[in-house]
């Protein structure tokens, strides 16, 4: 039996819908400290992520492409933690609309969840900043890691709200995509070649992740000696980030594939 497991073939997209909407119930229900702690963990994993695309920019030879390319790579440490190690992120849980839509759970579970996973993430995010900033990180090859950690940040809080939003909607979509595709996969090995592509792309075009940007915009705030990143403007790509998050998430991921495959079949919870 394990052996016939080993080369099954992947799930096909009606069998990953339900698996989602199935996956959603179990999270809009799950216990509330548990959630939390999950949510810690990926805040933490994101945060991970994003600092190994900090090191891996800075003073790279190899040309914008590339260099972004490699950079997306060594980001997706952060969602293949989350997927297969097992934590609660908020973008992912976007996709619990599924469920929701299915009426399978109410409106007030999902914002429990959205609303508990987020402050897991934040706290999860602020406190690896927090270790990162005594391990010094930003001291590596010479300082140039924290001119990186403070260029990345100036240049998010550079973005109109417009373009922030925008940003939003595109990186989440390919962040729940990732995960749709994980879950068609049934071997470790599976999940991770699902999550590199799309991961890497978003990373590599310069798209928007609220959670990723709680660890990049307070790090440059914490290196930033000269206030030349402003509040208001972390505050305003955070907020537009977000919702953009929310609706590439939902709509352009959950809503289009509920359409597809479950809505003929929606029910009671």
């Amino acid at each position: 039996m394990a052996e016939e497991h080993l080369f099954a073939d992947a799930y096909q997209p009606r069998q990953i819908a339900r698996r989602v909407e199935e996956m959603g119930v179990a999270k809009a229900r799950a216990e509330a400290l548990s959630l939390f702690v999950l949510a810690l963990l990926a805040g933490a994993f994101i945060s991970l992520g994003a600092l190994l695309f900090t090191v891996i920019v800075t003073e790279s030879q190899l040309g914008f492409g590339v260099t972004r390319l490699l950079g997306g790579l060594g980001f997706c440490l952060g969602l293949v933690l989350v997927v297969v190690g097992g934590a609660e992120l908020f973008t992912g849980n976007n996709l619990l609309a599924m469920a929701w839509a299915s009426r399978l759970i109410s409106g007030r579970q999902v914002l429990r969840n959205w609303c508990l996973v987020y402050l897991g993430n934040v706290i999860g995010c602020l406190g690896t900043v927090l270790l990162v900033l005594l391990a010094d990180t930003a001291g590596l090859a010479g300082g140039a890691v924290a001119e990186s950690a403070l260029q990345i940040a100036r240049g998010k809080v550079e973005l109109s709200l417009l373009e922030a939003f925008a940003r939003g909607i595109l990186s989440n979509t390919l962040v729940c995509l990732a995960v749709w595709l994980a879950m068609g996969g049934h071997s470790v090995s599976d999940k991770i070649l699902a999550i590199l592509f799309p991961i890497s792309a978003f990373v590599a075009v310069g798209f928007e992740h609220s959670i990723a940007n709680w660890f990049f915009l307070p790090y440059g705030l914490a290196l930033d000696g000269q206030a030349a990143i402003s509040l208001a403007g972390v505050g305003h790509n955070l907020l537009a980030v977000t919702l953009g998050n929310i609706v590439g998430g939902t709509l352009l991921v959950a809503g289009v594939y509920w359409l597809a495959y479950l809505r003929g079949d929606s029910r009671q919870g």
